[in-house]
C-alpha cells in the first residue's frame, strides 16, 4: 500500500467518525442540582429537568388521612436525616390524596429542616419510564443530596414486563438501592398488579404458587404500605371547609354545606379531588383568585 493510498484511506476514514460523531445523541450535562428542590426525570434525555413551580398543596389542608400522613412524615424525616427508612407505597381509593401528601411531605421536610442541612429533593419518574430507573439512580448515587424518588400511579398491565426492572433496582440487585435515594409510588392496585392478571398466572403456571409469588413479590420490595380509603361526608365537608378558609371564600356555612353534598351527589361520590374540584368551582364563581 504506498503512502498516497494510505493517506486517502485515512482522510476517509476521519471523515465517516466525523459524520457518525455527529449522528449519535449528545451525552447529558451534568444535573445543576442546587438548581431546584422538586426535578422531572427525561428518559429520553437521560436528563434531570428542574421544576420551578411544583403543583402541591399545603400539607394542612390534606384531611382525613390523618394517621397514614404521620407515618409518612415520620419515614421521610428519618430518611432526610440520614436514618433507616422505607420504599413507600401509597395505595388505594383514587382522589384521596395520596400524590397530593408525596409533595405535601416533602415541601414539610425541607421547610423545618435545620439552616446546614442540605435541602431534601424530590425527584419524578413517569411510570412508562421505569425500566431507565437504574440509569437515574446512577446518577444521583454520588451526589451530595438526598432523594425522594416519587413514580406517581404506578401500575402494569398483563404484557407488561418493567415490573421485574423495578425489583431490581429497589433491593434485588447487587449494588442496591444507593442510601441516598428512597422510592414512593402512588397505585390504586396494591401489589400493582391488575387481580386477572395474577389470577391468570394462577391458572396457567406449572406451578401456580411459584408463578402468584414471583408477580406479588413487587409490591414486597415497599417496606410501608399506606392505605387510602373513601372517605365519609364528615370528612369531605371538612375538607371543603378547610379550602374554603385557606383561600379565604366567605360563604355562609349552611350554602356552604349543602351546595358541597350537590356537588358530590353529582360526581357520583366524595374524595379530596372532588373537594378541590368544588372549591376551584366555587371561587370562580364568586370572582375569587385562589392562593398559591
Amino acid at each position: 500500500m504506498t503512502d498516497k493510498t494510505l493517506e486517502m484511506l485515512t482522510e476517509k476514514l476521519d471523515r465517516l467518525i466525523d459524520v457518525v460523531s455527529r449522528l449519535a445523541p449528545p451525552q447529558p450535562k451534568p444535573a445543576d442540582l442546587a438548581a431546584a428542590d422538586c426535578f422531572v426525570w427525561s428518559a429520553e434525555q437521560a436528563a434531570l429537568e428542574p421544576v420551578e413551580r411544583v403543583n402541591r398543596v399545603d400539607i394542612g389542608l390534606i384531611r382525613g388521612v390523618e394517621r397514614v400522613r404521620d407515618i409518612l412524615i415520620d419515614n421521610t424525616e428519618r430518611f432526610a436525616k440520614g436514618l433507616p427508612a422505607n420504599n413507600v407505597l401509597l395505595w388505594g381509593a383514587r382522589g384521596m390524596g395520596k400524590s397530593s401528601l408525596v409533595k405535601a411531605v416533602h415541601a414539610s421536610i425541607n421547610a423545618t429542616r435545620p439552616d446546614d442541612a442540605a435541602p431534601l429533593k424530590l425527584v419524578e419518574i413517569h411510570r412508562e419510564d421505569i425500566d431507565t430507573l437504574p440509569r437515574l439512580m446512577a446518577q444521583l448515587k454520588s451526589a451530595p443530596y438526598r432523594f425522594i424518588l416519587f413514580c406517581d400511579d404506578l401500575s402494569f398491565d398483563h404484557d407488561d414486563t418493567s415490573y421485574k426492572s423495578l425489583k431490581a433496582a429497589l433491593e434485588g440487585g447487587v449494588e442496591g438501592r444507593p442510601a441516598n435515594v428512597i422510592f414512593y409510588a402512588t397505585s390504586n392496585r396494591r401489589h400493582l398488579l391488575p387481580r386477572d392478571m395474577i389470577d391468570n398466572e394462577r391458572s396457567t403456571a406449572i406451578n401456580p404458587g411459584e408463578a402468584v409469588e414471583e408477580k406479588v413479590s413487587l409490591s414486597d420490595r415497599f417496606g410501608l404500605w399506606l392505605g387510602f380509603h373513601k372517605c365519609s361526608q364528615d370528612d369531605y365537608l371538612e375538607m371543603i371547609n378547610a379550602y374554603a378558609g385557606y383561600h379565604g371564600l366567605d360563604v355562609d356555612p349552611e350554602q356552604l354545606r349543602a351546595e358541597a353534598l350537590e356537588w358530590a351527589t353529582t360526581r357520583g361520590g366524595r374524595s379530596g379531588r372532588v373537594a378541590w374540584q368544588f372549591t376551584q368551582d366555587l371561587a370562580g364563581r364568586l370572582g375569587r383568585p385562589l392562593r398559591d
